[in-house]
């Protein structure tokens, strides 16, 4: 096959330039292809439907504001809605590692969409007629606007439809297997040692907990990326777009999409900055850190059979090892252990990118946005194999129980009756004994053995108020 008939030679504002002859992009994402030969990283379903969405609502307020032809107007509307259900997702072929702005990746859009609107009416790809990239798909826009307002839809949608269902599904069962076990009581532990007994489903309450107000962290974090630099266009002054452009857009991507989308109140801050990107960032990576923490819990907790602390049963999904037969590791807690470690690295990465900002605008805008979805979409999948694959099927043991009696923090309901210092003695005692708390008590106080197991029950230590705490006079 001869070049002339791989590629079409088409014409920018910069000149005339080689394209493969198939592509629905254009001359300006081709440059932007052999400028950022960089990596294999390129933006995913959620943005390009955030960016088609975009660009479709426009086509439509445009027309209603005569500034399109109803002709060019729907056949913009019918490609912008292929693009947004995933037709030429791999037409999106720019570099994450591209200009600080996202210029070429809007571009990019603006091309799709063009050259499939123009072949929709029966033209030829690469004429920029009778719709133009820029002067029909891009009216009333800028890179400066529209991609920062494309990265706030996609994570505010994904944080919507995906992250919150996920977290509420991984919260439910927490709040299940604290319920199962509540009447489980254990030894608690701080700093790694003996403490005061707890309750099994205490713990589990706990994690149910975390997980509650990490959404309530994440609706926050809605609230922010609903705010949206659209109609600020170049550098926040809304050159070259109507006044009531942004608004109407708002309004229309509010209803399609179903998360509410206004328009920025500051265009010069929501330009020059991603202020909102870094704070959901933020949720985002409090998000990871307290399923490290559930997760590592667990881990401990089902550690053994035999040498570890064997208070709960993991389900069994894969053997652990490929050298030891009938070893079982907790391979669902790991993963998401290296999720929470990605998405802490991710937030790293866009809080160096928020700093990017110089004067009107911010020049690491697309790394900021890659890290910022990838981070939604690990979390969302891990919180809900972590409830799938482990919590929902987790079992108690009598492990924990077994141990509460040999305890050495019990003495701490003593301190009221006896003091401290007498306290700590039968501690001491105890541990270098091997005796009870209560065996040692006996010896060393004048309580009675029915006094010691009403002061020493586990059970009214783990609920304030139920043991008898008897003053010193």
């Amino acid at each position: 096959m001869s070049d002339s008939q791989k590629y079409r030679l088409e014409r920018d504002s910069m000149g005339e330039f080689n394209v493969p002859v198939d592509a629905y992009y254009g001359a300006n994402t081709m440059r932007a292809v052999l400028n950022f030969p960089i990596s294999d990283l390129r933006f995913g379903r959620s943005f390009i439907h955030a960016i088609a969405s975009i660009k479709l609502a426009a086509a439509q307020v445009n027309h209603e504001l005569d500034l399109l032809s109803g002709d060019v107007a729907e056949a913009i509307v019918t490609a912008a809605s292929q693009v947004a259900d995933g037709e030429f997702d791999d037409q999106f072929v720019v570099d994450i590692f591209q200009t600080g702005s996202g210029t070429s990746t809007n571009m990019n859009a603006n091309e799709v969409i063009s050259n499939r609107a123009i072949e929709n009416l029966g033209g030829t790809k690469g004429s920029r007629t009778p719709v133009h990239p820029n002067d029909h798909v891009n009216i009333g826009q800028s890179s400066n606007d529209v991609i920062p307002t494309a990265i706030h839809i996609a994570a505010l949608r994904a944080i919507h439809d995906e992250l919150i269902p996920a977290l509420e599904e991984l919260n439910a069962d927490l709040d299940a297997k604290a319920d199962e076990f509540m009447p489980i009581v254990k030894t608690g532990r701080t700093h790694l040692q003996d403490a005061t007994p707890v309750r099994l489903g205490q713990e589990f309450l706990g994690h149910a907990g975390q997980v509650e107000r990490a959404i309530s962290r994440l609706r926050q974090a809605e609230k922010e990326l609903g705010e949206v630099a659209l109609g600020g266009t170049a550098v926040g002054t809304g050159v070259n777009t109507h006044p009531e452009f942004a608004s109407r857009i708002c309004a229309r991507l509010s209803d399609a999409l179903g998360v509410e989308v206004r328009e920025t109140t500051n265009h010069f801050q929501a330009q020059s900055t991603l202020d909102n990107i870094v704070a959901a960032s933020g949720a985002l990576k409090t998000v990871a850190v307290s399923l490290m923490k559930i997760s590592n819990d667990i881990r401990w907790l089902g550690s053994g059979p035999r040498a570890g602390f064997g208070e709960i049963m993991l389900p069994e999904v894969q053997p652990g090892s490929s050298i030891m037969p009938g070893k079982v590791n907790p391979v669902i807690p790991e993963s998401v252990c290296q999720v929470a470690a990605q998405v802490i690295g991710n937030d790293a990465t866009i809080a160096v990118a928020g700093q990017s900002g110089n004067f009107e605008i911010n020049v690491m805008m697309p790394v900021a946005a890659y890290n910022l979805l990838q981070s939604i979409d690990l979390l969302a999948a891990s919180a809900r194999n972590l409830a799938k694959q482990c919590v929902r099927d987790l079992e108690a043991t009598s492990a924990g129980p077994d141990m509460v009696d040999r305890g050495l923090a019990i003495v701490t309901t003593l301190v009221p009756h006896i003091g401290y210092d007498a306290s700590a003695d039968i501690a001491k005692e105890a541990q270098a004994t091997g005796q009870t708390v209560k065996e040692v008590a006996l010896v060393k106080t004048d309580l009675s053995s029915d006094e010691l197991d009403d002061i020493l029950d586990p059970s009214g230590m783990t609920e304030p108020g139920l043991g008898s705490g008897v003053a010193l006079g």
